[in-house]
């Protein structure tokens, strides 16, 4: 017996006035009985804010006891055929581990989970047979983010309705000749059955909070009816752990997202033990919603342990219960009720008196909460018909439920994917699954006849909910046109003599265009990260208004202001606050709108590059499984760009990072008609062709003239290369310079440098996108490879540059890396040199950051001077003269290591 216990026990042999106390519990329950719970829980919560006031030390506590939220004769029972429901899982659960060991006795590579499945299958089995609409057009259908490592589960159950083949099954995890099934549920590769990505671990949380809320935005601003829907999270307890899973529910408690439901399958254990060995992880996770705002909804135990608990008058049992740590919970269930009897019951003589009657066999079957489908049915009521808050379930299982000694509740379920024949055929006993004795070495699945009775009863569930789920839209149907490209007018023009704009302003100006066309207009999406003014974009607040569920309840400080803070319930603006990963997180909801709502949506996330794709890349990875169509906008673009701000303020790499998304198309234009050119590309691939693709832009802050348009460019321009301007065409000697963003500017500036001091021609070219010249130039050398007898084909940068001639310089403001990714598909035979920005960021002006960088246009002329000499073109004593001429210090260090 813990000293806990006992002083709680002391305490209560040596109460002064026993009557009293009782007189005090007796009261308390007659209001519970009489007027009800919530009733109980005001007048406790009057008195003990009277106690405090009254000088009382009552130290706070979120926590309840660690017993079952929902009593015993409130709950409400599961109406469903219990009999043919406990068949369907336990062929679920037989079929999960079919797939698994065949796949892995064929190749013990492949991987493969049972125990999380194992552990969850009757909360999935309850919620696809009685609370998960699918779309119809009276519902517009609920959305599951299914915890990813029990998608064998999923699987077993798609199977026997027909939804998967046994060929797929035995394919699991062998996805390359397009037969298979994906790990994990991933949108990229199984386009019409898995909903959302939720691997990488945590994601799932926070994508799930945004998605809820996005729904509030639709429903808001009459855009879609939403209000009968559920966003529907299960993860599991270790997953807790990640920061992004608990990163935002004070928000959603704050936004009252009563349309979201969170199920964190607490089996005590994550992939190498307990999560809370020593502690107690329910009660953890109790303290954070429920301080955070959400209903929180506690099922921990079973049936069976509800008789005991009502014989429980002096609460020792519940005692125990709190004080029994997890890594004990976990030893008790990898044992057996002989077990349990001496070392749970065990620490009280008048437990064991109270189970005196009671088996080792009746012991080990009280069962924990997650395994009755009456206490999860009534906990699932509870979230069903949640107001004015979200709710999380806790819901205690056995990690590898049934897998018996190979895995249950051990240390290596998370891992076991190979069973031995005896496992297996316990587990067929177990679950009294009809397969014989000499058919078990094959592992076989099972499926009965179509007209059975419990698979008629399976169809008949999904029917009355609206048809099968997990599905996925891949089109919406509605179709919106996009205005044309001359919409644009006002940034395809030349700027004024003497006018000077940045190519965030232009973006500015495009995004208010959109929104006063008359169709697509209410489907662009705002999103912003607390830097509105940063990038020019407060004019919106008035215009079209943040969005918030409550409105405005303040009158805003900047009222008399032309942009001042405008917050309004049908506000088109998410403004996330200093809140990157949560950004993500809507424009993912917005961008994958035509699938979860089939309304197509526009969203626009603008941010500081340095601060999108490296500090949210596992979320835009997830956004490419997803199959996202948006715009991505990285302000303040570039290593020396945002002059001001330092280290980790620039961006030398971002562009590295978008490289790796096959389906994001990243570009870095300089030019306001470039920007133009690319959005609108990205509206009519997105929008009217429905392409599966998102867009990077990277705008800068800079402000300068722009040329405007000229005809014929616009294809160039979206291929990644095109020509800007051609040098003095009677010069001897000539080079080709090459150039992104703002540091074009200064190979434009390297020209006149060439031409007046050397007198070497040169001709220009805007690169905005060297990822999708490296991505055209590999997809033709692959092609080239694979067809040797065909003429060759030729890459779009080296059909641009083979008629040229000299030598070919780079400058850029991100990393060499960059600009190096289509070194390859230059012409054979030209010199190609790269600059680039590699190095940590440092706070200077532009002039000094790109001298330190050495991109600025006299690191050009000299790169340009070295490729003709090493040419024989030129002597080498001229590119000295010129760094002498140009003040440059040879022997300065190289940036990189400074």
């Amino acid at each position: 017996m813990s000293a806990q216990l006992d002083q709680v026990l002391a305490q209560a042999a040596t109460d002064p006035d026993v009557i009293e106390t009782q007189e005090w519990l007796d009261a308390l329950e007659a209001v519970i009985e009489n007027e009800g719970p919530e009733r109980a829980h005001y007048l406790m919560e009057r008195m003990v804010d009277l106690a405090r006031r009254r000088g009382a030390h009552i130290p706070f506590s979120s926590n309840t006891a660690y017993v079952n939220t929902i009593p015993n004769d409130l709950g409400a029972h599961c109406p469903g055929n219990l009999e043919f429901e406990e068949r369907l899982r336990s062929w679920m659960r037989w079929n999960a581990m079919a797939m698994v060991v065949k796949t892995n006795r064929a190749d013990g590579d492949l991987g493969g989970h049972i125990s999380s499945f194992a552990s969850l299958a009757n909360m999935l089995g309850i919620g696809f047979n009685h609370f998960w609409h699918a779309p119809t057009e009276d519902h517009g259908g609920d959305l599951l983010y299914i915890q990813g490592h029990s998608s064998p589960g999923i699987y077993a159950r798609a199977f026997l309705e027909g939804r998967l083949t046994e060929e797929q099954m035995l394919n699991f995890r062998r996805e390359v000749d397009g037969k298979g099934l994906s790990s994990y549920p991933h949108p990229k590769l199984m386009p019409e059955f898995w909903q959302f990505p939720t691997v990488s671990m945590g994601l799932g949380p926070l994508m799930a909070i945004y998605q809820a809320r996005f729904l509030k935005y639709l429903h808001a601003r009459e855009i879609a009816k939403t209000d009968n829907r559920k966003v529907w999270v299960f993860c599991g307890d270790g997953e807790m752990d990640e920061p992004e899973s608990m990163g935002a529910i004070g928000m959603a408690g704050r936004e009252m997202l009563d349309n979201l439901v969170m199920v964190v399958n607490c089996n005590l254990q994550r992939l190498d033990g307990p999560v809370r060995g020593n502690g107690k992880i329910i009660q953890e996770l109790e303290a954070d919603f429920r301080g955070a705002g959400w209903n929180v909804v506690k099922v921990i135990w079973g049936p069976g342990w509800d008789e005991l608990l009502a014989k429980d008058k002096e609460g020792i049992l519940q005692q125990v219960m709190m004080e029994t740590v997890d890594g004990e919970y976990q030893n008790y269930k990898a044992k057996d009720g002989a077990y349990v009897r001496k070392n749970f019951f065990g620490k009280h003589p008048k437990l064991l008196e109270m189970v005196a009657n009671m088996t080792d066999d009746d012991i080990w079957r009280l069962t924990r909460g997650g395994h009755d489908p009456h206490k999860i049915y009534a906990a699932f009521k509870i979230a069903q018909e949640a107001k004015g808050q979200p709710t999380v379930l806790l819901v205690k299982t056995v990690k590898g439920f049934g897998m018996g000694k190979s895995g249950e509740a051990r240390n290596t379920a998370h891992q076991t994917k190979k069973l031995d024949d005896e496992s297996i055929r316990e587990m067929r006993d177990r679950f009294a699954i009809p397969i014989p004795d000499d058919e078990l070495a094959d592992v076989p699945f099972f499926k009965p006849s179509e007209d059975a009775p419990e698979m008629k009863y399976l169809h008949e569930r999904r029917k009355a909910l609206g048809g099968y789920l997990p599905q996925r839209r891949m089109q919406a149907d509605e179709t919106i046109k996009v205005p044309e490209l001359s919409a644009f007018k006002a940034v395809l023009d030349p700027t004024a003599e003497g006018r000077e704009i940045s190519t965030t302003q232009a973006y500015v100006r495009m995004i208010s265009i959109l929104l006063r066309d008359a169709t697509l207009g209410p489907r662009v999406v705002p999103i912003l990260v607390d830097e509105a003014r940063t990038f020019g974009m407060e004019g919106l607040f008035r215009q079209i208004g943040i969005f918030n569920q409550q409105g405005q309840l303040y009158e805003p400080v900047d009222k008399d202001q032309v942009s001042y803070y405008r917050e309004d319930k049908a506000g088109q603006i998410l403004q996330e606050g200093i809140n990157e990963a949560g950004a993500m997180s809507s424009w993912i909801a917005a961008a994958t709108s035509y699938s979860t709502n089939n309304r197509i949506m526009v969203p626009f996330y603008t941010f500081y590059s340095m601060f999108g794709l490296q500090r949210v890349g596992d979320l835009a990875w997830a956004a490419g499984d997803m199959r996202s169509r948006g715009f991505l906008m990285g302000g303040t673009a570039g290593r020396t760009t945002l002059n001001g701000e330092g280290l980790q303020h620039e961006d030398g790499h971002s562009h590295v990072l978008a490289s790796t998304i096959p389906n994001c198309l990243p570009y870095d234009p300089t030019f306001a008609h470039e920007v133009a050119v690319i959005l609108h590309d990205g509206l009519k691939r997105m929008i009217e062709e429905q392409e599966d693709v998102f867009y990077y832009i990277t705008l800068m802050n800079e402000n300068y003239s722009h040329p405007g348009i000229k005809d014929g460019q616009e294809a160039g321009i979206l291929k990644g290369l095109y020509l800007l301007q051609e040098g003095q065409a009677d010069t001897k000697l000539r080079v080709q310079l090459m150039g992104s963003g703002t540091i074009l500017r200064e190979v434009i500036a390297a020209v006149d440098l060439l031409q007046d001091d050397w007198g070497i021609g040169a001709d220009v070219w805007s690169a905005p996108s060297f990822t999708l010249l490296a991505r055209d130039g590999q997809d033709v050398e692959r092609w080239n490879m694979l067809h040797p007898t065909e003429p060759a084909r030729a890459a779009h940068i080296t059909q641009c540059l083979q008629d040229t001639k000299g030598p070919i310089v780079v400058s850029t403001d991100y990393m060499r890396t960059f600009a190096e990714q289509v070194r390859a598909f230059v012409p054979k035979g030209r010199s190609y040199k790269v600059l680039g920005t590699d190095g940590f960021g440092r706070s200077d002006s532009r002039a000094k950051l790109r001298e330190f960088f050495e991109v600025n246009r006299y690191y050009v002329t000299v790169a340009a001077l070295k490729s003709l000499a090493d040419e024989g073109a030129i002597e080498q004593a001229i590119v000295e003269q010129a760094i002498v001429k140009y003040g440059i210090n040879p022997e300065k260090p190289n940036p990189v290591t400074q």
